[in-house]
């Protein structure tokens, strides 16, 4: 990645819904060229994706949940890691210090979807424990910021 791929994923982060003409200009690149690029960055994996952030933050009806994942072994847990890239309704997965290897946000459609990727995730090798809370409320919830651009 360079400046200007810097420069694009920044503009996106911005703006989603960006035109490439538009996104051209900003980076002062023809509107292929910025094609080219933002394929190039999905093909790596440096956009993993696209997203919608609702207005003051609605949800609607989806259901929020904490699950703090204790590993049999530490070290060698990465099958569980890979399952949890899986699971669609997986929005966070974070590598913890402390009493819990793993936290998982999860954002589903129901609690009985919640409940069920509960118990996949409690069965799955080498999850020892697991530690589950619903949330009741959102009293903050800012968007991700980047540092480019």
């Amino acid at each position: 990645m360079d400046a200007i791929d810097e420069k694009i994923i920044a503009e996106l982060t911005r703006n989603g819904r960006i035109s490439h003409s538009e996104l051209a200009s900003k980076v002062l690149l023809s509107r292929n060229a910025v094609r080219q690029r933002i394929e190039r960055l999905e093909r790596e994996g440096h956009i993993a994706g696209y997203t919608i952030v609702r207005a003051d933050g609605d949800t609607s009806d989806a259901v929020s949940a904490l699950v703090l994942v204790y590993r049999q072994d530490r070290m060698r847990g990465g099958d569980v890691l890979a399952a949890l890239k899986r699971i669609p309704e997986v929005v966070i997965c974070e590598i913890l210090s402390g009493d819990f290897d793993i936290m998982v946000r999860l954002e589903a459609a129901s609690l009985e979807r919640v409940r069920a990727i509960w118990e996949d995730i409690a069965k799955m090798p080498g999850v020892r424990d697991t530690v589950t809370a619903l949330t009741l409320s959102t009293v903050v919830n800012r968007p991700r910021r980047t540092a480019l651009g």
